[in-house]
């Protein structure tokens, strides 16, 4: 089978097209021919050996997907071959099969293009969780969502829209803000990218306390870190939540914490993965009511560009050089 294989750490351009041999099955494992693969800020960092999970070299980059069941182990009960399904996998995707533990595998309705399950779970699954489990948003607070026109960042947008939440989406292009309206923002905020002076900083802080008529954000849901982390932290309202998702500027930051005694607010960290390996029937709740909204026509993944599995590497290209809106997704089998 053909697979884009990261032989040697370095940047998307070193990853490798070629032939390997199919995965081997076994009594607990699913074998699944990926249709669709999606790209995720991991899949960035693992091929240049910057990621806490390091999978032994060589190993094809990917951690979702949605495909075909071709086969199933002698273990497996309730799957069977032809379903369709998310692959969760943390890498392998990038590959024309893959073979995943059971846990690894999330079924997926007729309605839903492959293309749109690669792109569903990870981001809808972590805000989901950032925002109901981590958040309890409530019902008429204010949503300040950094990134905002990422792929979690628009998840979060649907996501805490759905929930009753007043949202203020922050993007770096007016592009990117129109995007954010489109999926449901109540309001905008435009901020430059790179290095931000402590006076810019008190700047993007004070703007924030003005979409929020002075108090601040109930809940800021920050994927992105770096010089923006202090200053949303500052913009919070007395008692809120400071959702700590990623830090896709690069640095991770170094809040001062006298900050959450004066404003009596949570600095909440929030790792999906984890809590889906340690609370699997909640996370299987969260999925079904995931599926619902989807069904009722509140989640929209929005896909920005689309790549065969050939040129993959342009995919991871895009988010890292922050390109990507919404999702970029692999074609593995159109």
């Amino acid at each position: 089978m053909k697979a884009l294989l990261c032989e040697k750490y370095g940047p998307p351009k070193s990853l490798t097209y070629r032939d390997i041999e199919d995965p081997r099955m076994d009594d607990n494992l699913v074998l699944v021919d990926i249709y669709s693969a999606s790209v995720n800020f991991p899949d960035v960092l693992m091929i240049e050996d910057k990621y806490q999970f390091k999978p032994q070299l060589p190993f094809a980059p990917g951690g979702e997907a949605s495909g075909v069941i071709t086969e199933t182990g002698k273990n497996i009960s309730d799957l069977k071959k032809g379903d369709r399904v998310i692959v969760s996998s943390g890498f392998g995707a990038f590959a024309e099969k893959i073979a995943v533990d059971r846990g690894a595998i999330t079924t997926i309705p007729d309605t839903m293009s492959h293309d749109i399950a690669a792109a569903f779970l990870m981001t809808y699954g972590t805000s989901h969780y950032a925002l109901k489990d981590r958040a309890k948003i409530q019902a008429g607070e204010t949503l300040f969502v950094l990134g905002a026109a990422g792929g979690v960042g628009l998840a979060a947008i649907e996501i805490g829209k759905a929930m009753g939440a007043e949202v203020i989406a922050a993007a770096s292009s007016e592009e990117k803000l129109s995007i954010c309206k489109d999926h449901g923002a109540d309001k905008t905020l435009l901020y430059s990218t790179g290095k931000m002076e402590r006076d810019e900083q008190k700047k993007f802080s004070d703007r924030i306390k003005e979409l929020t008529d002075g108090k601040g954000a109930d809940v800021v849901y920050d994927p992105v870190g770096g010089d923006y982390a202090e200053p949303s932290l500052r913009a919070t309202a007395w008692e809120g939540r400071y959702l700590v998702i990623g830090f896709a500027a690069g640095d991770i930051p170094k809040i001062p914490l006298n900050l959450s005694l004066l404003k009596g607010c949570q600095i909440v960290g929030v790792f999906w993965g984890a809590f889906r390996g340690r609370s699997p029937e909640a996370h299987n709740k969260n999925v079904k009511e995931l599926m619902e909204m989807f069904e009722k026509g509140l989640l929209r993944p929005h896909i920005s560009s689309t790549y065969p599995l050939k040129e993959g590497y342009k995919a991871i290209e895009d988010l890292a050089h922050r390109k990507a809106k919404g999702k970029v997704i692999v074609q593995v089998k159109v």
